[in-house]
């Protein structure tokens, strides 16, 4: 998602959106504090708003349940 930064894409497709993929379990465990944590946060919900961003006329996402809830933020975000 690093990299897709600035790009635009006819169609795109964000796979594994699941609630321990995105935001990342192994930084949420890695995070000393609450500030960080904060952070950690912060930077994986961009970084799924910059790549569904980059879909120009389609864009597909998928997720196992439990969804990652910042797809929520992202639906909410659209009008629903």
């Amino acid at each position: 998602m690093h990299l897709a930064k600035g790009l635009e894409f006819r169609a795109v497709a964000v796979m594994a959106c699941d609630d321990e993929v995105i935001p990342s379990e192994s930084r949420i465990e890695s995070a000393s504090d609450e500030s960080e944590l904060a952070e950690v946060y912060d930077t994986e919900r961009h970084l799924l708003y910059v790549a569904c961003t980059r879909a120009r006329d389609h864009l597909h996402v998928s997720a196992f349940d439990p969804a990652s809830e910042f797809l929520d933020d992202l639906l909410g975000s659209r009008g629903g």
